[in-house]
């Protein structure tokens, strides 16, 4: 990854701007077999781990005064490996940056989740205000609580910098959010292991930087 970190600044500390760098948790097996995870709670595999390695190594000069992670294996694995490098003595596990919940939809790749429910599944690829896993959680909802989350954390670190390990639809749910998004386009790129900077100040999330990589599962 190439992505050039954000240093803490004069400005940064002067304004108590949060600056959070979202992770995207490393490779599983359910990725590679490009199925929906949801609140499955499966490991990272090997590629995974190297994925949080990786992340570990591009936050390990920021002075990390944090780890927040989801409350699924592949997040806190992920985040353990963040705070390690880091020199933060323990993650903080938060229930808002948990997967969103696939309901019926979990475990299948996309194709069967099209057949399952052709309607629910136009609405997830164009709508994100709209749509609903059949017997699971509405996306707005996901990206309310995620957003919320967020808030909360910069709300805790003023004038800080942390690190908040999450999942790919959470990632893109709130760039959605903070971009206006709706259509196909919602679906934006998020590699494993990638960061997504945000500031947050007063209450207010703020997009900085997207994340790299070309991964739209």
């Amino acid at each position: 990854m190439s992505q050039d970190m954000v240093v803490p600044t004069a400005e940064t500390l002067a304004t108590r701007t949060c600056t959070i760098y979202v992770v995207r948790h490393g490779t599983t097996t359910m990725n590679v077999e490009n199925r929906y995870r949801g609140r499955r709670d499966i490991p990272l595999d090997a590629q995974g781990y190297q994925d949080a390695v990786d992340a570990a190594r591009q936050l390990s000069k920021v002075g990390l005064a944090a780890v927040y992670t989801g409350s699924l294996r592949r997040t806190i694995a992920t985040g353990q490996i963040i705070a390690d490098e880091a020199g933060v003595p323990d993650i903080r596990i938060m229930h808002g940056l948990i997967n969103v919940d696939y309901g019926a939809w979990e475990g299948m790749t996309s194709q069967e989740a099209e057949m399952y429910d052709p309607v629910a599944f136009r609405l997830y690829k164009t709508s994100p205000s709209r749509a609903v896993c059949p017997n699971g959680e509405r996306l707005r909802d996901a990206q309310e609580r995620m957003l919320s989350a967020l808030q909360l954390i910069g709300s805790r670190h003023p004038g800080e910098h942390v690190a908040v390990v999450s999942h790919a639809v959470m990632i893109r749910l709130v760039v959605a959010a903070l971009e206006h998004t709706e259509g196909e386009q919602w679906r934006i790129p998020v590699g494993r292991g990638s960061l997504t900077t945000m500031m947050v100040e007063d209450g207010r999330v703020r997009l900085h930087r997207l994340p790299d990589g070309d991964d739209v599962d």
